[in-house]
């Protein structure tokens, strides 16, 4: 049985395994902030349909409060742990079934396995709080296992604390023109690639949002990323199948099994 990969923009996907849709840190916004839509349009309606819902870290842009309270009665949400204190909005969700999670934890799901895995970014609520919450990756396990990286730095038991995977979905650029710490850019990105065993990659996490009023500023490291990660995947993985999705674009994985 395949897995189905479906990219909305930003690090927002649906992975449907085993008859179980996972949505990942889900952002339907025309604008956050400073930060606007550049391309793509809004997900539709559909995309708000999940059984279990992942959120990576705390920052604005993978805890979009808003877009959760979208997600139907019952809906799974699998947050960092200490997310409902960092973020007291969170309570206002009663419709929604929430877990905090730490690297390590495992939640079913149907006949999926979610388990949180570490990832090297700054997991707290941004501007700057009295708490902190670890920023988390998932492996999603039912009939493949698909690594969902949210956002982190390259770190030396990436590897190990992973484990193979069939599809990895890995960030490969961000919302601005310079990337800080405890990002992957194209490179860094394939370089995780060659790592983690992979057969099928998916870059996310580019070409969606930018700051309003600085689309002229360094304009390729919007447009940019996903091909760049294509042709230096093809350098360091050879063997791995890169899926470059447009927005709302879907692709179908076979997996070993």
């Amino acid at each position: 049985m395949p897995v189905e990969i479906t990219w909305w923009g930003h690090a927002s996907c649906t992975v449907t395994d085993s008859d179980i849709r996972v949505l990942t840190d889900p952002l339907f916004a025309r604008r956050l902030a400073h930060l606007r839509r550049r391309r793509g349009a809004l997900p539709p309606p559909g995309a708000w349909a999940a059984d279990v819902a992942l959120v990576s870290h705390l920052h604005a842009d993978h805890l979009h409060v808003p877009s959760l309270a979208r997600l139907a009665p019952g809906t799974r949400l699998l947050v960092p742990r200490g997310a409902r204190r960092s973020v007291p909005t969170l309570r206002r969700l009663s419709h929604l079934s929430i877990s905090e999670m730490a690297p390590g934890d495992e939640t079913r799901v149907g006949d999926v396995v979610v388990r949180a895995v570490p990832a090297a970014h700054d997991g707290r609520r941004l501007p700057l709080g009295p708490h902190r919450s670890p920023a988390l990756g998932y492996v999603v396990e039912g009939e493949g296992r698909t690594y969902f990286a949210g956002d982190t730095g390259l770190f030396d038991t990436m590897a190990k604390e992973v484990g193979p995977v069939d599809v990895a979905l890995l960030p490969v650029g961000g919302w601005g023109p310079y990337l800080g710490d405890g990002h992957l850019d194209a490179r860094r990105a394939a370089q995780a690639l060659a790592l983690l065993g992979a057969a099928s990659a998916v870059p996310v996490h580019y070409g969606t949002y930018w700051p309003i009023g600085m689309d002229a500023v360094r304009p390729h490291e919007f447009h940019a990323p996903g091909q760049e990660f294509v042709r230096l995947a093809a350098e360091s993985a050879p063997d791995v199948t890169v899926h470059r999705l447009g927005h709302g674009e879907r692709v179908r994985v076979e997996v070993a099994g």
